[in-house]
């Protein structure tokens, strides 16, 4: 009796894992590095989105922020104090004031220009106008292959350009039903407050791809999967080359155009 048991448990076992293969066939779960590949390199710079490129990432994300003189550049906080030698608001530096700082701080079209053809781009909108955003990526040919994360100016760049991917971030039922009717986004942005069923729920009734950060903590393979069987479609993350190791190996890399990236 006991070794029929345990031939039953095997059985069991087998036949579990061989429905979470079936599972995984067919499904894409996208790669976002997360202000480029910048535990090794500073953030939002050239050299952290060529490693996420290198390592297969689908988007690099990166933050956009306006000079005092109007020009574009990338820095994830209002000031440069923490990620370069210098010291001051974006807002309030020219754009003279921020190409001299050190390590060298991009702007959003030697981003875009370098991102053509090899890789997404997730576009955090921090202090832009929609219609700068919507004519940088048609002068880069970059509308089909980028998601806009913001909670300002995504009606506007709809209105501007309804193909661009524009990406709310959920929130709550309440509030994700209101993006939906108000937006038709194709994709929705989730963190760790956010990502609940029934918020997913409402995203994937309304055919928009989720993506959902796994950052810090909750940056690792446990969380990673977790996030899978709950429905994410795309994960942000600090470790794209671990994780994009992790999909590979579970079988979550069929079908890349499901997300509508254009590599060369």
């Amino acid at each position: 009796m006991k070794r029929m048991y345990v031939r039953f448990a095997q059985v069991v076992l087998v036949a579990g894992l061989a429905a979470s293969a079936l599972q995984a066939q067919g499904r894409f779960v996208a790669v976002i590095s997360h202000r480029g590949e910048h535990l090794r390199h500073p953030e939002n710079t050239l050299a952290a989105f060529a490693e996420a490129a290198r390592v297969g990432a689908d988007y690099f994300e990166l933050d956009v922020r306006t000079t005092m003189d109007g020009k574009l550049v990338l820095m994830h906080d209002a000031t440069v104090d923490r990620t370069t030698n210098g010291k001051g608001a974006v807002a309030k530096l020219t754009f003279a004031e921020v190409r001299a700082l050190e390590p060298a701080v991009p702007t959003f079209d030697e981003a875009l220009e370098f991102a053509t053809g090899r890789i997404g781009v997730y576009v955090d909108a921090k202090d832009i106008s929609a219609a700068e955003v919507v004519a940088h990526l048609a002068t880069q040919r970059m509308t089909d292959n980028v998601v806009i994360y913001s909670g300002k100016i995504l009606p506007e760049v709809q209105k501007l350009e309804p193909r661009l991917k524009v990406m709310p971030e959920a929130r709550s039922v309440e509030v994700a039903q209101r993006m939906v009717a108000e937006l038709h986004p194709k994709a929705m942005a989730f963190d760790a407050g956010d990502f609940r069923p029934a918020v997913i729920a409402v995203a994937k009734q309304a055919g928009a791809m989720v993506f959902v950060d796994r950052l810090g903590p909750a940056d690792n393979q446990k969380a990673w999967q977790e996030a899978i069987d709950l429905g994410a479609d795309g994960i942000q993350t600090d470790h794209p080359e671990e994780l994009m190791k992790y999909l590979r190996e579970h079988g979550y890399r069929a079908n890349p155009t499901a997300i509508g990236v254009h590599r060369r």
